[in-house]
């Protein structure tokens, strides 16, 4: 029994969230949303949407962005880190459908939109493309399945009919992650001006593209630490010049949006938006700055503390626009209850965990130096990273 037991500090955290989660899930399941959150008629969408869902999908965008990059537009020199994005991206979306049973009203029914179709609709194309997408990413997740258990054949067979898959997913993907921000340009009046524009799904899309690159820099970095393998530093540096340019085109179209629109007079309003859209605004730009400096570029720990300061602005967006710039409106001030937000920790902490298993137990890394798939070397030290960054540019 004491095998099973908790050893180390995260180890002990992810004990005491799934324990928290666990109940959380029992009161969702039998007092409904009014028991365990804080939602009501006037403010139907929380955390489980503005995170679990928007940020989910989103920050599992790398596996569009990177199969796109390696298999449509054959730059093959990015193929070492295609895998460990199309895992990441695979359990995003899974979980993603996880929080969205804890979500819906009759979860029960999560399945009626693929027989009752309303074509009109953008969460119907949104449920279509997310419910395809998945399989798609369950199909290019196979292969590492199938190479682990040695099932050459199969392989082969997949293989054959993998750049179609892949081609469809980017589709599919391209599609959903815009719609996601079509969702809400019908809050017309109700989502603040500082977010709300006809432009949503074009900067839906963007942000995609820059945190799927985000995310694949963050993974890259957290694996060479836990499973002791070489950073991919080269490509890691040319990934965070691509990610400076479409940081660059976002905050531009922002910025030019809210001068056609006459919206920046909304940062002298009183209240939460006009602090939260600065802290937003300066969590993507900083990183942006930083990551166009050459020395940024050279040093690992530099560029990981921007990757990141990325990401969160990133999900301050999306909060923001799901929550922050809704309440006006609403007439009601959302603090979510303390189930909502173990729920949603207990996720990201499943999402970890199956991670490190898969690392660990299937072929997720190419091979390092002749070696075979999941073995590499220990990560180099921040100075002996530098001279090869330098080669790099």
């Amino acid at each position: 029994m004491s095998r099973f037991m908790p050893r180390t500090f995260w180890q002990w955290v992810f004990a005491l969230l799934m324990v928290a989660g666990l109940y959380a899930t029992y009161v969702r399941i039998f007092f409904g949303l009014g028991g365990s959150t804080n939602l009501t008629d006037q403010f139907p969408w929380g955390i489980w949407v503005g995170f679990d869902i928007l940020c989910g999908v989103g920050l599992a965008a790398g596996g569009f962005t990177l199969a796109a990059i390696v298999h449509i537009f054959n730059i093959e020199e990015f193929k070492p880190i295609v895998r460990p994005a199309i895992l990441t991206a695979f359990l995003g979306y899974v979980l993603v459908v996880v929080a969205l049973m804890f979500d819906l009203g009759q979860p029960h029914r999560v399945w009626h939109p693929l027989v009752n179709w309303n074509p009109r609709s953008v969460m119907f194309e949104v449920g279509w493309c997310v419910t395809l997408y998945t399989t798609v990413l369950f199909l290019e997740f196979l292969p590492m399945v199938l190479e682990r258990f040695g099932l050459k054949r199969a392989r082969r067979v997949l293989r054959g009919v993998m750049l179609p898959i892949i081609i469809v997913g980017v589709i599919l993907s391209t599609l959903h992650q815009s719609s996601l921000g079509s969702l809400y340009l019908i809050a017309n009046g109700k989502l603040s001006t500082l977010w709300y524009t006809p432009l949503l799904p074009v900067l839906f899309y963007i942000s995609a593209i820059g945190v799927g690159l985000a995310m694949t820099i963050f993974e890259s970095w957290h694996s060479s630490k836990a499973f002791g393998r070489a950073l991919e530093w080269p490509l890691i540096q040319k990934l965070s010049r691509v990610l400076a340019v479409v940081i660059a085109v976002y905050l531009t179209m922002r910025f030019l949006d809210l001068s056609r629109r006459q919206a920046w007079s909304a940062l002298e309003d009183p209240g939460w938006e006009s602090r939260l859209f600065v802290l937003e605004i300066m969590l993507m730009a900083v990183p942006m700055l930083l990551l166009f400096r050459e020395r940024t570029r050279q040093n690992p720990h530099t560029m990981y503390a921007a990757v990141t300061m990325f990401l969160f602005g990133f999900v301050v967006n999306r909060l923001n626009i799901a929550v922050t710039g809704m309440e006006r409106a609403a007439g009601v001030t959302y603090i979510p209850k303390w189930t909502e937000v173990v729920v949603t920790l207990a996720i990201v902490a499943v999402g970890f965990a199956a991670f490190t298993l898969a690392a660990k137990h299937l072929p997720v890394f190419e091979p390092v130096h002749g070696g075979e798939p999941g073995e590499g070397e220990a990560e180099p030290s921040a100075g002996e990273l530098a001279p090869a960054a330098t080669q790099g540019d």
